[in-house]
């Protein structure tokens, strides 16, 4: 069993047993911890940031990063495989994942480098003659993230990543699904030589001790990737003064308006929609297509669907594997089969394979009303919408209390910038689909989809305050 890695010499509280989401075999077992425990790794953390004489400095920070880097190299493999065994991506896309994560390391390096202070403009008044102003980055305080599941090694290193770099104690607390990634990476710093109590990481026992960690008065940045319902509802709860950040789901819509490639669109639009089996937070969902042209797309974009290879995550044969439990593949079954009674015409799939597995799905001209029109289906489904005029596309793309990432398929200039302006977005790809991520881009969802900007870059200066120091002297 995985013991606790946090600065507390209690007993767990109890364990975890982390099971394979394809086949159900256990993985491993994990410590849990309870309230007490919380205090202790908070306290130890808050203590850590109160002793601003014992702060890592700058080159402290950039040498346990690229010692964390080079260390993650050399392991990729392993890495790649617990990934895919906890996480249910298949061994390809997990494979990709592990490489961006150590990339996500370097960006933090090169963030840290870049994040300097800045010389204000005084003297340029009667009352300014004679003063001097300038800021400095400092960390922000203690850093508490929450996790989500689908992205267990990457979405760390966007979460705790820039924590290091920005010098800040963290603590963080992987999904229930997925821990052992974390965990992992947890040890991968502290072998490149972050002390102990600066990176811990927490499995709790119950919701009451988790949402003591979240709304603790000493926690500086909560950082939350997950559910728009808990997110939403644990920054309700934070103490103030504490900053934080959201990361929720969308419902993304994709446009595709003449003129544009039909076959580097579907190509597109196959990836996109199903990588990692749907379980992405700005997976294509939405498909808006002149209605002309909709029933011919959405049938061959079905005929590729079905070429795509269902199975174990760790084959590199496997393009699609599990949903992350069963209860969700049954939600998405329900949702399907709710989409065909009223009216929607299935292409391919809707039906599950196993306990989690579900048969890769295109559906043409759902109701507009419906789930799967209106809400993330997080699993393996494709919707296809005939449209009339480019304008009910908009509307319809516009229509929900969700905003994250677009994309619009066209050749045509004025075109793609009429369509950039008029959709509700963080960012609209253009001729790629919309979950279209390079980790030094800015990540935001909107309205209800989310607060704040994810990204490297972003995370990191999020993570710091400017702290500014004004000078007086006759000699300016």
């Amino acid at each position: 069993m995985r013991g606790l890695m946090l600065n507390s010499t209690r007993e767990p509280a109890g364990s975890l047993s982390v099971t394979s989401p394809f086949d159900g075999r256990e993985l491993d077992q994990v410590a849990t911890a309870g309230s007490d425990h919380v205090e202790d790794a908070l306290a130890a953390a808050y203590g850590l940031f109160r002793a601003k004489d014992s702060w890592l400095s700058v080159p402290e920070r950039i040498e346990i990063l690229n010692k964390t880097a080079a260390i993650m190299g050399e392991q990729v493999e392993e890495l790649t495989m617990l990934a895919a065994s906890e996480g249910g991506k298949p061994y390809r896309d997990s494979k990709v994942e592990v490489i961006r994560a150590i990339d996500g390391i370097h960006l933090c390096i090169e963030a840290l480098r870049g994040h300097v202070g800045s010389v204000i403009p005084l003297g340029t008044t009667p009352a300014t003659t004679g003063t001097l102003a300038f800021t400095q980055k400092e960390p922000i305080g203690v850093v508490v993230a929450v996790s989500a599941f689908n992205h267990p090694l990457n979405l760390i290193i966007h979460q705790v990543g820039p924590a290091v770099a920005a010098g800040c104690p963290f603590i963080v607390k992987p999904a229930g699904d997925t821990p052992l990634s974390c965990l992992r990476f947890i040890e991968i710093l502290r072998e490149a030589g972050l002390p102990d109590a600066w990176c811990q990481a927490i499995v709790t026992a119950d919701r009451d001790s988790a949402t003591k960690l979240v709304t603790d008065p000493r926690v500086g940045f909560f950082s939350f990737i997950g559910s728009a319902q808990v997110g939403w509802m644990l920054s309700s709860k934070l103490a103030p003064g504490t900053r934080c950040a959201l990361e929720h789901g969308g419902v993304a819509p994709a446009i595709l308006a003449e003129p544009f490639d039909t076959e580097r669109t579907l190509a597109s639009v196959l990836k996109g929609g199903f990588y990692h089996a749907g379980q992405v937070c700005v997976s294509v969902q939405r498909v808006f297509i002149p209605a002309a042209q909709a029933a011919e797309f959405a049938a061959e974009l079905a005929r590729r669907a079905q070429t795509l290879i269902v199975g174990a995550p760790e084959e590199e044969s496997t393009d699609i594997g599990p949903l992350i439990r069963a209860a969700e593949a049954d939600r998405v079954a329900e949702w399907v089969d709710e989409a065909v009674a009223a009216g929607a015409e299935l292409l391919c799939g809707g039906k599950k394979i196993s306990d989690t597995c579900y048969e890769p799905t295109v559906l043409l001209n759902p109701p507009a009303d419906i789930r799967v029109s209106t809400m993330e289906i997080f699993g393996p489904v494709v919707c296809v919408f005939g449209y009339d005029r480019l304008e009910d596309a908009v509307r319809q793309a516009n229509s929900l209390p969700v905003a994250f990432q677009a994309s619009i398929f066209c050749n045509d200039i004025d075109t793609a910038m009429s369509l950039y302006k008029q959709l509700d977005a963080s960012a609209v790809m253009l001729n790629e689909h919309t979950a279209f991520r390079d980790d030094v881009m800015p990540f935001a969802g909107l309205r209800e989809s989310g607060l704040g900007t994810g990204g490297i870059p972003y995370t990191v200066e999020d993570m710091q305050i400017d702290k500014m120091l004004v000078i007086r002297s006759p000699s300016l």
